[in-house]
């Protein structure tokens, strides 16, 4: 096995903010690497999913310590990651959210319901939450893959958070019959046309719901909710890790 250097596409103020974060904890231990190669380490896990031996190798430590490093970091920014509901207030008055869900692939699945016919792979379910420009609002906590996007938005609280709110919530038809403040594309019946002004409507919810597509994209940029390649029970504190992570560089709306 050899090493060699490579480039990792992400912001050096990320890279700063990581580096904070890990030197800032109380208690500290004596490392075998400072707090901005640990960064380096946990950053290149999640945006290249490079494995815990590239990363070892890479930096010349063990695969043991690489595991470590990387994962206690992960569970710091996880911390940083807001609520459900401080996500909700933090975004402007009498404006409308995004909802949308998402397929994290993964294949190191050993418990039943995690194979989602969406994508007809292993997995978990992400609920995506943005606002109307786009901007990530919060990422849910993993679900097996084989969980409904409405039942998994149920579970997770989002339609009776959003009623209690009265934030209106714009969502694909796997969301019909949500209820609460969800409001989905107009369903044609069986066996008849949909007239044309519930065509257009569709049209202009589609096009509404467009930015949530860019965002859901924008987080699959990291690498690891491609097709991760650690256990499905990890994967919640990777999303909330991601979640931190993109939140301080798509900063949330102000009022407007």
């Amino acid at each position: 096995m050899f090493s060699y250097p490579a480039a990792c596409d992400v912001d050096e103020e990320l890279l700063e903010l990581v580096t904070m974060v890990i030197a800032s904890m109380e208690g500290e231990r004596a490392c075998k690497l400072r707090p901005y190669d640990r960064a380096r380490c946990t950053l290149v896990h999640l945006r290249k999913h490079d494995t815990l031996e590239q990363i070892a190798s890479g930096f010349g430590i063990g695969v043991a310590t690489a595991w470590r490093y990387v994962n206690d970091t992960i569970e710091r920014l996880a911390r940083f990651a807001p609520s459900l509901t401080e996500a909700l207030t933090s975004h402007h008055a009498g404006g409308y959210v995004l909802l949308d869900g998402t397929v994290a692939e993964t294949d190191r699945v050993g418990a039943a319901g995690h194979f989602s016919g969406k994508v007809r792979h292993e997995g978990v379910n992400l609920q995506i939450i943005a606002a109307d420009d786009g901007t990530l609002l919060w990422i849910s906590p993993a679900l097996p893959g084989g969980a409904h996007d409405v039942k998994a938005a149920r579970e997770h609280d989002i339609i009776d958070v959003c009623t209690q709110l009265d934030l209106e919530v714009l969502a694909d038809k796997g969301y019909q019959d949500a209820g609460g403040t969800v409001i989905t594309p107009i369903k044609r019946r069986p066996d008849t046309e949909l007239p044309d002004k519930y065509k257009q409507s569709n049209k202009i919810h589609a096009a509404l719901r467009a930015p949530v597509e860019r965002t859901i994209s924008r987080i699959k940029q990291w690498r690891i909710c491609r097709h991760a390649r650690i256990s499905p029970n990890r994967l919640t504190s990777v999303a909330a890790a991601i979640l931190t992570l993109m939140i301080y560089s798509e900063p949330f709306p102000t009022s407007r």
